[in-house]
């Protein structure tokens, strides 16, 4: 092989290797390490697989609407047959002769009258269609709430992290000094032994916080059907709202009632009921159909003109066909009858589906009102026992307080604190979601 062949094969390698290397690192710089919430619900409105399946079903919706439109016009056929047939001759001086003969036509059908079926069925898939849609609109609401949900958990851990770490350094500071106090002589072996247990303790709870946020973020990249990316992250906001006014109850239930898609699905169920029944009932009706054809055929034996007898054998046909239903054994009356109990099955859809959004607002709006007083609560409580414990710390230093008396006050405060992490975070996610409900997108 010459020098020139070895170089063009290594020159062509490498470029390959390149292009994969560009191709993989274009794939990596396509999703964002650190991922904000809007970025993680448009992503999953983009790539979420139920959504995408769901988009799908619309897509087949849609071919159904177009089968029942091109089912009001005519169809076209055609047909052509052609055979050889070989058989002996008891001719003097011939054994075997060849017979040929053939057909070819077009056929077409049209349908005139059959009690407006077909036009029913046009406007019934049509509704279908729009159902599929709020079908879709339905699940991006659920999954909107999930991910919004998801993505405060990995909030609340990322500030149980911060505080933790906090609490590991000040333990680790009071250890400090408890040792320096121990070997001067003014403190007890058992006081370091207090503050080592709860250096510990405290760690233990770091790291505990840590695998929480671990365990949230698998949550939220399962919900977006994420490949799997260990830099994964999200944005940890500068502040997050979680005290505000919000609408009264009865204005955001006339409006999730008037305007949400499980509801408008819900109504759409029923006229796609109603016209189910008037397809039903348009067996009882008369058919009308139009039928016409052109053709022609031919057969010859050796002796004939094949193009000739061709010629003379085409034929044109037309005709009207009127079929009336006068026994179908019982298959009408049955099917207008399931189709009035559909109706009542697609009204008491409905119905369950106001209630249960009905009670659903209310539950939100409750859930506003008590995350909202707990969180102030829980200002308040964190407010006192902070001090409480600052001044804790500051007698600790001097000596001047039980060590029961100060893991006590100690307590309080981490108690204070976590309640307060969660309260506020809960807070935000109760008025999300009860804003949802009247149209507000979500943001944090």
């Amino acid at each position: 092989m010459s020098h020139f062949t070895i170089k063009s094969l290594l020159l062509i390698f490498l470029g390959f290797s390149c292009l994969r290397g560009f191709g993989q690192d274009t794939a990596a710089r396509a999703m964002p390490p650190v991922w904000d919430l809007a970025a993680c619900l448009q992503y999953a409105k983009e790539n979420n697989i139920q959504l995408r399946s769901l988009r799908l079903n619309k897509e087949s919706a849609e071919q159904d609407k177009l089968l029942a439109q091109a089912a009001v016009l005519p169809d076209l056929a055609g047909s052509a047959s052609q055979s050889f047939n070989h058989y002996n001759l008891n001719t003097p001086g011939t054994t075997s002769a060849i017979n040929t003969s053939g057909s070819y036509g077009l056929s077409s059908s049209w349908t005139l009258y059959n009690g407006g079926y077909l036009k029913t069925d046009i406007k019934q898939k049509d509704l279908s269609v729009q159902s599929a849609n709020y079908s879709i609109l339905e699940s991006e609401n659920d999954i909107t709430l999930q991910i919004t949900q998801a993505y405060l958990n990995i909030l609340v851990d990322k500030e149980s992290i911060i505080y933790n770490e906090n609490l590991v350094k000040t333990s680790e500071a009071q250890l400090n000094q408890s040792q320096q106090r121990f070997k001067t002589g003014s403190a007890a072996r058992k006081e370091v032994a207090q503050f080592e247990a709860q250096l510990a303790g405290d760690r233990y709870n770091l790291t505990a916080s840590q695998n929480a946020e671990r365990q949230d973020k698998i949550t939220l990249k399962q919900l977006l059907q994420l490949p799997d990316s260990r830099n994964f992250d999200v944005v940890r906001p500068d502040t997050v709202i979680s005290s505000q006014s919000v609408p009264d109850l009865n204005t955001v239930q006339q409006y999730a009632l008037q305007n949400r898609p499980e509801v408008k699905n819900a109504e759409l169920g029923v006229r796609i009921s109603d016209l189910g029944l008037t397809k039903a009932k348009a067996g009882y009706l008369p058919s009308l159909m139009l039928g016409a054809g052109i053709g022609t055929s031919y057969a010859n034996d050796p002796t004939y003109n094949a193009f000739r007898q061709f010629d003379n054998n085409f034929y044109q046909q037309a005709g009207l066909t009127l079929n009336v239903p006068i026994f179908t054994r019982r298959l009408n009356k049955t099917n207008v009858a399931k189709a009035r109990i559909d109706i009542e099955q697609s009204k008491l859809t409905l119905e369950n589906t106001k209630t249960a959004l009905a009670l659903a607002t209310e539950n939100a709006y409750i859930n506003v009102q008590n995350s909202q007083n707990q969180f102030l609560s829980a200002i308040e409580q964190l407010k006192y026992n902070t001090e409480v414990y600052r001044i804790a710390n500051q007698e600790l230093k001097i000596g001047a307080v039980n060590i029961v008396d100060f893991y006590q006050q100690r307590n309080l405060y981490v108690q204070a604190m976590q309640s307060y992490i969660q309260a506020k975070y809960n807070a935000a996610l109760a008025a999300r979601i009860y804003e949802f409900y009247i149209g507000v997108p979500i943001k944090l």
